[in-house]
């Protein structure tokens, strides 16, 4: 994986970080908990395959590129981002507004 780009603040912040000047303010058992949290979260016990055409499959793979990520940890973000509602259809969202209740369609 490839470095990210760091602004020069960003940098300085690492740096003063990787120097340890910056301290947790959580307790050990937040910390505890939110490592498990995480640990649920990235755990990826179970395989999927899937058919899509040549172009998705080729866009998905150069988006990945662009993110410095291989393009199944692309898939899978985007899958976890919709499923948790961080991602969402926008057209799903038009089609629902333009049917809600007191709305005239066309």
């Amino acid at each position: 994986m490839t470095k990210p780009k760091l602004s020069s603040e960003e940098r300085e912040i690492l740096k003063d970080f990787e120097k340890g000047d910056f301290k947790s303010r959580l307790s050990t058992k937040r910390i505890s908990e939110l490592k498990a949290a995480a640990d649920e979260t990235f755990k990826k016990d179970r395989r999927i395959n899937i058919r899509i055409s040549s172009r998705d499959l080729e866009g998905l793979q150069r988006r990945a590129l662009e993110e410095g990520v291989p393009y199944q940890t692309l898939v899978s973000s985007i899958l976890h981002k919709y499923v948790s509602g961080s991602l969402q259809d926008i057209a799903a969202n038009k089609s629902r507004k333009k049917d809600a209740p007191g709305r005239a369609s066309s």
